[in-house]
C-alpha cells in the first residue's frame, strides 16, 4: 500500500484552519519510479566558487546514508590518465535530510589552496565507489577577458522543457566560466514532489552543473510557506538550498545562507536575497551590506545578481520596497549590470522614464546604466505588462532565453539567445572614464517577440498568462 502511494503522489497535507485561504489539501505529482532517490554512487554534484575563486572551490553532492563522511579527491589536471597519482583526499561535512525520495546524505566539500589560472580533476565519494573524475580550472589571479551565462527562472517542467535551453546554452557557448542563475530555480510548491524538482535541475545542467562553478540567487520559490506561531503564513528556506550549494560564507548576517559576492578575474558578482529583504526582515541590513560590498569592491565591473526585479515586465507594478532601497545604492555605486528573473518575460531597460528617453541618451553619448535585465529559461510564461512597449529597451513574452556575456577590460558584450540559438538581443557596454556607455548591436534588431491576441510569436496559441 505504501509503494502503491509513494510511486504516484506525495500528499502534502495543509489544513484551512490552521491556515486561512490555503487549500485543504494539495496532492503533489512524483516522478513515475522513484529516479530520484539516493543510490550508492554520488549524484547532483555542483560545484561553487569560493569568494576567491583563484584559490577556491567547493563541491556539493547526495549520496546515499550508507556513505556517512563527505569524502573527495582532488589533483592537478594533467594530460595522462593516472589522475589519481597525485591526488589528495580532502574531508568537508555531511549533512541528513529525509523528503518524499526517504533518506539521503548532501556533503560539502571545500577545496583550498589551489594555484590560480590553473586545472584540477576531482571525484567524490559514494558507499560504492568514486564519482568521475571532473575537470575544472581556476580563475586567474588578475583580471582577464571571461564568458558567463545568465539564466533565468527554470521553475516547471525544469528537465522536459527548460533543459534543452541550458543544454543549448552550454553547447553553442564555448567555455563559460561561470553561471549565474535569477532564483526560482524549482517550483517547491505545485509542480513536482520538491526532491524530484531538485533532481531534475541537477539533471537538466548535467555533468557541465560539476566542472563550471554555479552562482544561484534564490527565488521565492527556494523558500518554503510555512505557519508562525501567531497562525501568520511565513517563509523558510526550503532544506535543499543550504545543502546543495556550498557558498561563500561572506554575506550579509540578515541572510547569510542565502547572500554572497565572488571576485571573478576583474567583475565582483553580489547576489542579493529578494525574498528575505521583502518578506523576512533582512532588507536593511542587505542594503547596507551592498552598499559596503560595492564600496570596497577592487573590481573593474560590478554585477548584482537576485531574483524580483526592481522594474517589472510582467507584473502591474515595480517592487517599490527594493526599488526604493537598491536602486539609489546601484547608481550612486555605479553597477553595471542588474541580473533579475521572477517575471518570466525578457525585459532590458536603461532609463526609468523609458526606452525613447534612453535612445536619445545615447545618440547624445551619454553615460547609460545600470542596465536591468529581466529573462525567463523555463516553461512558464507571463505576458507582458502595459508598460513593456514604452519603458524597456527590448522585450519579448512567450519566449525561453538564455544570456550570454563576455567580460574585456573595457567592454562588456552582453547577448540574448533564443532556445533554438537565435540571436535575439544584444549590446555592449563601453567603459570610459566618466562611465558606460551603450552601443545596441543592429544585428539583433529583429520582430519583437509579443502575443497577438491568443497567437503566439511562434504561429500557436500564446501560453503567456496576464500577472496581477
Amino acid at each position: 500500500m505504501m509503494k502503491t502511494r509513494t510511486l504516484a503522489f506525495a500528499v502534502l497535507a495543509i489544513t484551512a484552519s490552521a491556515a486561512p485561504g490555503l487549500a485543504a489539501q494539495v496532492e503533489i505529482p512524483r516522478s513515475p519510479g522513484l529516479p530520484y532517490a539516493a543510490k550508492s554512487l554520488p549524484d547532483r554534484i555542483v560545484l561553487t566558487p569560493g569568494a576567491d575563486p583563484s584559490r577556491e572551490m567547493a563541491v556539493a553532492f547526495r549520496t546515499d546514508t550508507a556513505q556517512t563522511t563527505a569524502e573527495a579527491e582532488i589533483a592537478p589536471a594533467i594530460d595522462g590518465p593516472s589522475l589519481a597519482a597525485r591526488a589528495v583526499r580532502v574531508v568537508g561535512a555531511a549533512s541528513p535530510i529525509e523528503n518524499e525520495n526517504g533518506k539521503a546524505l548532501y556533503h560539502q566539500v571545500r577545496f583550498t589552496g589551489l594555484e590560480p589560472g590553473r586545472g584540477y580533476v576531482y571525484r567524490v565519494k559514494g558507499s560504492a565507489g568514486w564519482s568521475e573524475w571532473l575537470q575544472f580550472r581556476t580563475a586567474h589571479a588578475e583580471a582577464r577577458p571571461f564568458r558567463f551565462l545568465y539564466f533565468g527562472d527554470t521553475q516547471n517542467n525544469i528537465l522536459s522543457i527548460a533543459s534543452r535551453v541550458i543544454r543549448q546554452a552550454f553547447h553553442a557557448t564555448a567555455a563559460p566560466a561561470l553561471v549565474v542563475h535569477a532564483g526560482d530555480l524549482v517550483a517547491q510548491r505545485d509542480d513536482l514532489a520538491h526532491d524530484d524538482e531538485w533532481g531534475e535541475w541537477t539533471q537538466a545542467g548535467g555533468y557541465n552543473y560539476s566542472i563550471v562553478p554555479q552562482l544561484p540567487a534564490t527565488g521565492n520559490h527556494e523558500y518554503a510557506d510555512t505557519l508562525l506561531p501567531d497562525g501568520s503564513e511565513g517563509r523558510v528556506l526550503g532544506p535543499h538550498w543550504p545543502r546543495q550549494f556550498a557558498l561563500p560564507a561572506n554575506g550579509a548576517d540578515a541572510a547569510k545562507a542565502t547572500t554572497y559576492f565572488v571576485d571573478y578575474q576583474g567583475v565582483r558578482f553580489i547576489i542579493l536575497d529578494g525574498t528575505a529583504a521583502l518578506d523576512l526582515g533582512a532588507l536593511e541590513g542587505q542594503t547596507r551590506w551592498l552598499d559596503s560590498t560595492l564600496a570596497a569592491s577592487p573590481a573593474r565591473w560590478n554585477v548584482v545578481l537576485f531574483h524580483q526585479p526592481i522594474f517589472t515586465c510582467a507584473r502591474p507594478n515595480d517592487t517599490a520596497v527594493l526599488k526604493a532601497a537598491w536602486k539609489p545604492v546601484f547608481e550612486a555605486r555605479k553597477v553595471d549590470l542588474v541580473l533579475q528573473g521572477h517575471d518570466h518575460c525578457y525585459s532590458r531597460l536603461t532609463a526609468e522614464g523609458g526606452k525613447t528617453a534612453s535612445a536619445k541618451a545615447r545618440a547624445d553619448g551619454k553615460v547609460q546604466g545600470p542596465v536591468y535585465l529581466v529573462s525567463v529559461t523555463g516553461s512558464k510564461m507571463y505576458g507582458l505588462n502595459d508598460r513593456a512597449g514604452t519603458q524597456p529597451d527590448r522585450v519579448a513574452e512567450d519566449t525561453e532565453l538564455f544570456q550570454v556575456v563576455d567580460v574585456a577590460e573595457d567592454k562588456l558584450q552582453f547577448r540574448t539567445f533564443t532556445a533554438t540559438g537565435g540571436l535575439y538581443d544584444g549590446f555592449d557596454l563601453i567603459r570610459h572614464a566618466d562611465g558606460n556607455r551603450l552601443v545596441e548591436i543592429t544585428e539583433a534588431a529583429g520582430p519583437v517577440r509579443r502575443c497577438a491576441g491568443q497567437a503566439g510569436p511562434d504561429g500557436l496559441p500564446c501560453t503567456a498568462d496576464p500577472k496581477d
